[in-house]
């Protein structure tokens, strides 16, 4: 059985957790926080979560994962058939991650944790950010998936990024990223109504007191 290191709160983690869940493979979680020590460093080279545990050894990346899941895992499938069309997905997943998670990323430690960020550092997020969205309205779909008719691996990316993309924005950055975007609203809309993403929801709220008591008391 596939094992699924990294835990809750994490949004990458739950990336892959969710795309195991939409095949309904069968999978355990096992409590991983990462970091540079060397047990650590045995699972997840460059210390990271999530780690995806194989009957061959251990596979860290999200993007890596999830292309390995869909390629031996049955189950819902999460790319198109064809080629082309499956370069798309991954292209429109790669420009969520680089063009929206990562630009909002630099801001989370104000927006979720408290902590404030240089405003040079957000004046920058905040750029990258709004070309982000402005590359996601161009080259997505939204009928209703950011793909097209079907959820795919880059809506695993959408559900988990542009939530905290809206949250960043409206707390740190003072824009709605969202606002003149309707077709992603009522996307993350529908997500909210997925079982297995109320589900994920649900075991991230669980855990997050005892994250957030971590990263007050720097362990994490």
């Amino acid at each position: 059985m596939l094992k699924l290191h990294g835990f809750a709160v994490s949004n990458y983690y739950n990336m892959v957790k969710l795309a195991l869940l939409e095949k309904g493979v069968p999978f355990e979680e096992v409590l991983f926080f990462g970091g540079q020590g060397p047990e650590a460093l045995k699972v997840s080279p460059r210390g990271k979560v999530p780690v995806l545990e194989t009957e061959h050894g251990f596979l860290s990346e999200t993007s890596l994962i999830l292309d390995y899941i869909e390629q031996t895992q049955a189950g819902k499938a999460l790319l198109p058939e064809g080629v082309f069309a499956q370069a798309k997905v991954h292209e429109l997943a790669k420009e969520i991650e680089l063009y929206i998670e990562l630009p909002a990323r630099a801001c989370y430690p104000q927006a979720f944790f408290g902590m404030p960020v240089d405003e040079a550092i957000k004046a920058k997020a905040k750029d990258e950010l709004l070309a982000g969205i402005a590359t996601l309205k161009r080259n997505g779909k939204f009928s209703p998936y950011v793909a097209g008719d079907s959820l795919t691996i880059a809506d695993m990316l959408f559900c988990f990024s542009i939530d905290l993309a809206y949250a960043v924005g409206k707390k740190v950055l003072d824009i709605d990223v969202l606002e003149d975007f309707p077709q992603a609203r009522e996307l993350l809309e529908r997500f909210k109504s997925n079982p297995n993403v109320q589900k994920i929801a649900a075991d991230k709220e669980a855990q997050m007191p005892a994250f957030l008591e971590m990263v007050r008391s720097g362990k994490r």
